[in-house]
């Protein structure tokens, strides 16, 4: 019951003596024949399959294993995907374009296969409690098992309160469990555990020129966001009138042209009165109405305009950490989840734009000679601050300047240069990397907990591992043609998008500058700090945050988490933690 609002259309439950799967599911695709768990026989051998994703390429392997004799039962990705393993095993991973949580149990074998796709954009977490190996798609559904305590540790503790919102790759947080990371797979039998990469970037010399390298964007873009428009339910668009947004609607507004399926709906959010107190920053230029009405006007679509007001986005705090099982991007989350179930009336499937500021480089931090040049996470400047607010004794143990430089070298350590570019590349293909596998986690995190938690599928076509691989081997030279963020994409967009688009600077998702938020969640914490059964008291050096609360010095326009995150976020983020200490039953250890 724990992840109905993840499939809230279907259930069911395969048991054996050794192994049980349980699955929720959401339909999108083959209401009939995508039933799971999904049981299939080849010869002695019972595969069980349960599977949380799409595949994008589900005709282009049922083909192929067709001709190897395969026949299907219905036309769902959930059959292809169990023939593809039957077939091929773990080697099946190199052919899926999709995003996929899965695992397989064979019967005869007693084996547990698990797999995740290569971006990270659908959830997998284990735990192993004695001789029981237990998985999940979200934490909640690990906790409910009688054998997990929601237990955290002084590494639990580091990765709330210096790291969070971001969480480390493959931490769950809770003592003993573990995420599966993108792009690994697992093989568990008879107590034995192993863990394995599937898939990684490699570094290799670009040697396509501009133009060649534009066409091949174009191409791999229109053929990405086409595949991924394919579902039996209602698909959708999110639309910011930003560059991203924007490309994708346009590619998937000519497609439903194309294909006489009538106007494709889009989606928008935006907060009660956010015109009057809208500050153009440089995270945020200009606000997004008069952009999103170019874009709809142009490629004929039917807009949707949801308004969010502030009552609304504080009341919707909780119900997001909940859905995410920690403390989040608080209001960035909350005003998400609220957007998802508006938009859930009227879909089951949305595209959405994130990824193509962490592959084309799109962020303030790829333009900052400050931040190419500084050994630490460019969102998360502030580590000396924010450990000033912890208990003395909390902070000696977490040593958080120490525990962000030991994440930090962990991951660039993973970076795999290449031996003749030279010392300012290679800075730069380190700070791709870390947003590739950090800042744009943590943004797929959000996206699937928050959509999910709606019963609403997103679909992401920057992830696509095509593009990825691609873009990853672009020289920043080209990224940046034209001197202008994500050049080399505004030329690949060219002819799809008004010139309006194209010219756009960079603005991120959309938050409230309303100050009645700021008081709401400032009355939140003041509440928390003056109630002495308050469990955040124990962790925090009080007089340190009721000084912040009361000056409002952590509101300044240096955010304390990437380019959302200022002071009135702080506030919400530390009320989160209490709630989630408190409702969690979280003990530490």
């Amino acid at each position: 019951t724990t992840l109905t609002p993840r499939g809230p259309d279907a259930c069911g439950v395969w048991l054996s003596e050794r192994a049980g799967l349980a699955h929720r599911r959401l339909v999108v695709v083959d209401p009939a024949g995508g039933a799971q768990p999904m049981l299939r026989q080849r010869g002695e051998e019972k595969y069980v399959l349960t599977y949380n994703g799409e595949l994008y390429n589900t005709e282009e392997i049922r083909q192929e294993l067709r001709s190897k004799g395969y026949t299907f039962q219905g036309h769902s990705d959930t059959e292809v995907l169990l023939m593809a393993y039957i077939e091929w095993g773990k080697a099946c991973l190199s052919k899926l374009n999709g995003i996929f949580a899965f695992a397989v149990w064979e019967e005869k074998r007693e084996t547990l296969f698990m797999a995740r796709d290569r971006m990270g954009v659908k959830p997998l977490f284990y735990t192993q409690r004695g001789s029981a190996f237990l998985f999940a798609s979200e934490l909640k559904a690990l906790l409910s098992h009688p054998m997990v305590k929601p237990e955290i540790d002084s590494e639990g503790l580091a990765e709330i309160f210096i790291m969070g919102p971001a969480r480390t790759p493959g931490h769950g947080i809770f003592r003993g469990i573990k995420e599966l990371r993108p792009g690994y797979c697992l093989t568990y039998s008879r107590n034995k555990l192993q863990v394995e990469r599937y898939w990684s970037l490699m570094s290799t010399p670009h040697h396509d020129n501009l133009e060649t390298t534009t066409e091949k964007i174009h191409e791999l873009f229109i053929d990405t966001v086409e595949r991924q428009l394919v579902a039996d339910v209602p698909v959708c668009t999110l639309l910011s009138g930003g560059l991203d947004s924007s490309a994708i609607t346009a590619v998937a507004a000519n497609y439903y042209q194309r294909l006489g399926l009538g106007p494709l709906h889009t989606f928008s959010v935006d907060y009660t009165d956010n015109d009057r107190y809208f500050k153009p920053s440089a995270f945020q230029p200009n606000a997004d109405a008069p952009f999103i009405d170019l874009v709809t006007k142009q490629c004929g679509t039917v807009h949707h305009s949801i308004t969010v007001d502030t009552q609304q986005l504080v009341d919707a705090l909780l119900p997001a950490m909940r859905a995410k099982d920690l403390p989040g991007m608080v209001d960035v989350d909350s005003s998400l989840l609220l957007f998802c179930r508006e938009i859930k009336k009227h879909s089951t499937v949305a595209l959405s734009g994130e990824c193509a500021d962490e592959i084309f480089g799109g962020y303030p931090w790829f333009h900052s000679e400050e931040a190419l040049s500084s050994n630490t996470f460019p969102w998360a400047r502030m580590t000396a601050e924010r450990g000033a607010l912890l208990n003395p004794e909390l902070a000696r143990v977490i040593r958080p300047e120490e525990y962000m430089a030991y994440r930090y070298e962990q991951t660039v350590a993973e970076v795999p240069l290449l031996p003749e570019e030279n010392t300012r590349d290679a800075k730069i293909r380190r700070l791709f990397y870390l947003n590739l596998t950090w800042f744009m986690n943590t943004l797929l995190d959000r996206k699937d907990r928050m959509s999910m938690a709606t019963g609403l599928e997103v679909r992401v076509p920057f992830a696509d591992h095509r593009i990825i691989e691609y873009l990853w081997n672009v020289p920043w030279k080209q990224k940046f043609a034209d001197q202008r963020e994500k050049g080399i994409l505004r030329r690949a967009l060219k002819g799809l998008l008004p010139e309006e688009i194209l010219a756009r600077r960079k603005s991120p998702y959309p938050k409230t500058h309303n100050p009645a938020y700021t008081a709401a969640v400032k009355d939140w914490l003041l509440t928390i700090l003056n109630d002495s059964s308050s469990p955040l008291l124990s962790l925090i050096d009080r007089e340190a945050v009721l000084n912040i609360v009361e000056t409002q010095s952590a509101n300044t326009s240096f955010p304390w988490f990437g380019q959302l995150m200022s002071g009135p976020q702080l506030f919400a983020y530390l009320a989160q933690v209490d709630t989630w200490l408190r409702e969690y039953k979280v003990s530490i250890k």
